[in-house]
């Protein structure tokens, strides 16, 4: 399984409705459930986020490559847990 990690704000409502996402998902497919994502808040950590190269949150590398950023669709999300579980 790769590694998948999420960047996001406290108060960024495209994060908000992301984590809805991500817990639908789950809802649905108990594989969902295996992925370990790691959260990163980037007004918590701003040096590492530094070192990531995105402009938007929600942000979500696969394996440290951007796989996404900004606003996401479920469908979207989707395809990037696919992709982490290849």
């Amino acid at each position: 399984m790769k590694a998948l990690e999420m960047f996001y704000q406290k108060n960024c409502p495209y994060c908000k409705k992301a984590f809805n996402y991500i817990n639908e998902l789950q809802e649905e497919n108990d594989v969902y459930r295996l992925i370990s994502i790691k959260l990163t808040d980037e007004e918590l950590e701003v040096d590492y986020a530094d070192e990531f190269d995105y402009f938007h949150v929600p942000a979500f590398y696969i394996n440290g490559r951007k796989a996404h950023e900004g606003a996401i669709t479920k469908t979207e999300l989707k395809e990037i847990f696919e992709e982490v579980l290849q």
